[in-house]
């Protein structure tokens, strides 16, 4: 036992040293319903939205550490051609996997997901509590689809939904 005292110590310390951290993972977990989706234009600051005003929504943790979350957007309709099935795609966000916490970012091993150059791979999203809102967003990036945006940043803001 006196051999275990320092780890005990050590690690004692180290969960001490970020006391939100279990904090916030209790409060991620659960299932929170999307408000809003929009894209940031580093340059300018100019937001817009991703999928329509109206977009749809959820986002759930499990005590365990697995997340899923499902993004569509407004308006969708259901498909009369091929054509429109593959459009659907465009309006379309899916993934799931483990996360952790590291600090205010947490960060999804993806095992499963509707892009599947995300399988595999790692999504990390910085986030904040606002009462009873969660304001997730990427990191600084440049969107495929809009190279013309130049760096961007997706923020999505989540209302808790128990």
């Amino acid at each position: 036992m006196p051999r275990l005292m320092p780890l005990i110590v050590f690690t004692a310390l180290c969960i001490g040293a970020r006391p939100g951290f279990a904090n916030d993972q209790a409060r991620l977990v659960g299932a929170w319903t999307l408000i809003s989706y929009e894209v940031e234009q580093q340059a300018t600051g100019v937001r817009e939205p991703v999928l329509g005003q109206h977009p749809s929504g959820s986002i759930i943790f499990t005590p365990e550490g697995r997340m899923m979350v499902v993004l569509t957007g407004e308006g969708r309709k259901p498909p009369a051609t091929d054509q429109d099935r593959a459009e659907l795609l465009n309006s379309l966000v899916a993934y799931t996997g483990l996360y952790r916490l590291e600090g205010q970012k947490w960060i999804t091993t993806v095992d499963v997901s509707a892009n599947p150059a995300w399988v595999g791979g790692e999504q990390t999203r910085f986030f904040r509590f606002d009462g009873d809102r969660l304001q997730e967003s990427t990191g600084w990036t440049h969107w495929p689809a809009h190279p013309d945006k130049g760096a961007v940043r997706f923020i999505l803001t989540w209302e808790c939904a128990q």
